[in-house]
């Protein structure tokens, strides 16, 4: 099956992961998939050019010529499946499939989608949704709002949970040193992630207990004024920053467990990569993340908006080893039975498959 995944960019980040993996996974089960980028070509697009795979970046700007463009793609390379990844993708790109006779035709939101929501962009979508066989949820938040939203039909919206390689534990002289309890984050450093509430919960748990550490694994827009945030609340020794890692398996296999304080969050590839590692977790009680650790029983879920209860959690985690075993136990479980990548990559196949025979007319025929 040739199978053409559209993506914003292939920069480092959650979607862009998600591709990456489906695209080595999909090649493995005997398939041909490729990525197109409307914007740069990344470090991940790079990495998967050096696997020979067929990666185009820089597509568009623009509407009109990135749709035609997109047209004489499909044309030519004549997939069975066109898999759109977020909005922007979605609106370029699911027309242009449909008119070229693209049999399957699916776009994932890979964030929450919820309040306050880009009218004119939810409007573009919709229209575009219109040209979709599925559209896909990362987790029951993002089909609730979607579904709310009663601009897409119903009877197109469906959930498949994030799924992920699992992090091989990498032996202890390969990871970064550390002493104390340690706290990873790993993501993003940007305004949406809220660190702020993070860095003033963990001073306040660090009073209680002076061996906890933090480790803030990413880069981004925030990363100066996070350094600065923790340099006056008199941090800078105790929060580090390791910047961008592509490979982030000697950080959370030293890290004992994982925090992220989100105002707003889908489904991070980063948690379920935790769980992979049997790592308990402490994240803010918003979207998918909330609904999966709460699914896992792998953690503790705390306000977004109250840092004295992520502290109280921090220190409850630290100091409670026979809960943080049963979290870690859960965790693992939850993983191997619900999140890795084959759990999801099935899900999709089938809704590929479902939709090319719906194309086709032959659904109920076998």
């Amino acid at each position: 099956m040739k199978i053409a995944h559209i993506v914003d960019s292939m920069e480092v980040g959650g979607a862009e992961t998600v591709v990456s993996q489906m695209c080595r996974l999909q090649r493995d089960q005997g398939h041909d998939p490729c990525v197109y980028a409307v914007g740069n070509l990344g470090a991940l697009g790079e990495q998967l050019r050096t696997e020979g795979f067929v990666v185009e970046a820089n597509i568009g700007p623009g509407l009109p010529g990135t749709a035609r463009k997109f047209y004489c793609i499909f044309k030519k390379l004549q997939p069975e499946v066109v898999h759109l990844h977020n909005p922007t993708p979605t609106i370029y790109a699911a027309m242009a499939a449909r008119m070229a006779g693209v049999p399957s035709i699916l776009s994932t939101r890979h964030s929450l989608v919820a309040r306050p929501r880009r009218k004119l962009m939810e409007l573009k979508y919709a229209c575009a949704a219109l040209f979709c066989d599925w559209i896909v949820g990362i987790c029951d938040a993002t089909v609730s709002n979607l579904q709310c939203l009663h601009t897409v039909p119903g009877r197109k919206i469906v959930r498949v949970y994030n799924g992920t390689v699992p992090i091989t534990r990498v032996a202890r002289e390969l990871c970064p040193p550390k002493t104390g309890f340690t706290l990873i984050y790993v993501g993003r450093l940007a305004p949406v992630k809220n660190h702020p509430l993070l860095f003033h919960a963990f001073q306040a748990a660090h009073r209680s207990r002076p061996d906890l550490r933090l480790w803030m694994v990413g880069d981004g827009s925030e990363r100066a004024a996070l350094e600065r945030l923790a340099a006056e609340l008199g941090m800078a020794e105790q929060v580090t920053f390791w910047g961008q890692q592509l490979d982030v398996a000697p950080y959370f296999s030293a890290a004992d467990a994982f925090i992220m304080s989100s105002r707003s969050e889908g489904l991070p590839m980063s948690l379920l990569q935790a769980f992979s590692l049997r790592l308990p977790a402490i994240v803010t009680d918003v979207g998918g993340m909330a609904e999966v650790l709460r699914l896992a029983q792998a953690g503790i879920a705390v306000s977004a908006t109250d840092h004295a209860q992520m502290a109280a959690a921090i220190l409850r985690l630290a100091q409670d080893n026979g809960e943080r075993e049963q979290f870690s136990a859960n965790a693992e479980a939850a993983f191997n039975s619900r999140f890795g990548l084959q759990t999801m990559v099935d899900a999709y196949m089938k809704l590929y498959k479902t939709a090319g025979r719906q194309a086709n007319g032959t659904v109920g025929r076998g």
